[in-house]
């Protein structure tokens, strides 16, 4: 018998995240792992009216992949999976990891060169993203070897993936849809302000230059679960900013980053001119270096965000949860969002996460002088997290 709990996530992917229409096609990818998700996904898009096109991907195959290519197989674009990303109408995914560490002995370099392959890819699906002619979510499949790096079993990582989407929810959609009303307050205040300034006890001081950039309101069509706003840094800011090239500072993350399978502990980041000039990690230092010259987009920041399901309150190595963590923000490194008004492009879009909250000093972030949070919280009524 299915759980309940997998049903109700794939009606919110289906009928509200993307929300198919008779006639499109919509691509279902993931691990064999997540096949309970793949056949619900795939039941709610017939009953949609669309045609369900599967495509499994065992990280199997990934291992074996990395192991034995070759430099030119590592920059091969296929050109049928190119023509799908011109083609379909909608992509769910599934993040399954077996094993989440599978990748970590792999050759920096050639993880780089392979994801230096995929710009065009990439470039093609936000572009379509943003014209809204691709409809697309992603979400993650509890396993045991996520369940493991979050330090919980697998019963209660079932119930934290579940709860942090409020799949218990009597109709969760509903739930979403005033989730997103709260959000759209945040948005709101923000558009049209110029320059955002993140500051920790810990020493993030870090000056964002937002002016003419579009905000967007996360709340469950892309990203499931969600809880974010978001926006990318105005890379064209004059030398009469207090962020010259869009970013200005040092940024000191609060969470190990995790990519390709790979932890990277107490980075810090300095910007200079929208781009970072100095990269310092306790961990991984080699590994972040690597991700940061793989082509000329990634050095600079494509992303800033705010963080705001307070559903979500610990840290579970897992960026999809990570990043909506109520009163933190972060931001990502490399290919920005073009709905932003961000074009950066680059094969690596790393999202790194800093802590706002208390314990451990807090923080703050300001919009044109005017504190916004204060230690993880807003300081408005109705907003995310402050009833």
């Amino acid at each position: 018998m299915r759980d309940p709990r997998i049903t109700a996530l794939a009606k919110v992917l289906v009928h509200y995240s993307t929300g198919v229409k008779p006639g499109q096609l919509v691509r279902i990818a993931g691990d064999p792992v997540a096949m309970p998700l793949v056949e619900a996904v795939y039941e709610q898009v017939l009953k949609a009216g669309g045609h369900p096109l599967v495509r499994l991907s065992p990280g199997s195959c990934t291992d074996l992949f990395y192991e034995h290519a070759n430099e030119e197989q590592l920059q091969y674009v296929n050109p049928l999976l190119l023509e799908e990303v011109k083609t379909i109408d909608a992509a769910i995914g599934f993040w399954a990891d077996t094993n989440t560490k599978s990748l970590s002995r792999v050759d920096p370099k050639k993880q780089g060169l392979s994801s230096a392959a995929r710009k065009p890819m990439t470039k093609i699906f936000f572009e379509r993203a943003a014209a809204g002619d691709l409809k697309w979510a992603g979400t993650q499949y509890p396993t045991l070897a996520s369940a493991q790096d979050a330090e919980m079993s697998i019963a209660q990582y079932e119930d934290f993936v579940f709860n942090a989407g409020h799949l218990l929810a009597d109709d969760p959609v509903s739930v979403w849809q005033e989730i997103s009303k709260r959000q759209q307050k945040v948005v709101d205040f923000l558009t049209g302000k110029k320059y955002l300034h993140f500051q920790t006890a810990a020493g993030t001081d870090l000056h964002v230059d937002v002016e003419g950039m579009t905000w967007i309101n996360c709340d469950g069509h892309e990203n499931f679960p969600d809880g974010e706003v978001f926006t990318g840094p105005n890379l064209s800011a004059d030398n009469n900013s207090p962020a010259p090239g869009g970013v200005q500072g040092v940024v000191k993350y609060s969470f190990p980053a995790v990519h390709h399978g790979r932890e990277v502990h107490d980075i810090e980041l300095t910007f200079e001119k929208g781009r970072v000039v100095d990269a310092k990690a306790s961990k991984g230092l080699d590994f972040l270096l690597a991700m940061l010259d793989q082509d000329p987009g990634a050095r600079n920041m494509g992303e800033i965000a705010i963080g705001t399901n307070y559903q979500i309150t610990e840290y579970s190595k897992n960026t999809l949860f990570d990043e909506k963590i109520g009163g933190t923000f972060h931001a990502a490194v490399g290919a920005g969002y073009p709905e932003t008004g961000n074009a950066n492009e680059s094969g690596l879009h790393w999202d790194m996460v800093c802590d706002l909250r208390e314990p451990g000093g807090g923080g703050t972030i300001t919009v044109d002088g005017e504190v916004l949070s204060k230690n993880g919280k807003f300081v408005f009524d109705g907003w995310p997290g402050n009833d």
